[in-house]
């Protein structure tokens, strides 16, 4: 399942060469994984209750065109991979012309609360992501 999360670039996240600095993408790509585990049924409430956190421990970012205040760019977040204790998301961004602006693969691992520590992900959380996936596949 795909996710498409909207914003428009405010005159803040503009940086001296007159564009998005660099820096910015990354609380987009966020704010964009929170709206994607919402509606995927991995919120916050549902994580405590399996006693796990989710950690972002890689992104790797490709800046293919710049952004400008009043762009309006929308956020695509993706399944792309499902691992014993962690899974990719690819987020793509694009302007209102459709340009690819950024892409980006995140790697999220599952944290055990308790101990601190990477662990497997929990069953019911890998019946959710299995069904995300093989929605997209």
């Amino acid at each position: 399942m795909a996710k498409n999360f909207e914003i428009v670039v405010r005159s803040t996240e503009i940086d001296g060469n007159g564009h998005v600095n660099n820096a910015k993408f990354l609380e987009y790509l966020e704010w964009a994984r929170q709206e994607w585990s919402k509606t995927s049924e991995i919120d916050k409430q549902k994580l405590d209750l399996l006693g796990i956190n989710l950690v972002t421990v890689n992104i790797n970012i490709n800046f293919k065109r710049e952004a400008l205040e009043g762009d309006i760019l929308t956020i695509n977040t993706e399944l792309e991979r499902v691992g014993r204790s962690s899974f990719t998301l690819s987020q793509k961004i694009y302007n209102q012309y459709n340009h690819l602006i950024v892409e980006a693969m995140t790697t999220r691992v599952v944290i055990d609360n308790n101990k601190k520590e990477s662990c497997a992900i929990p069953e019911k959380l890998k019946v959710v992501l299995n069904r995300i996936y093989e929605q997209i596949q």
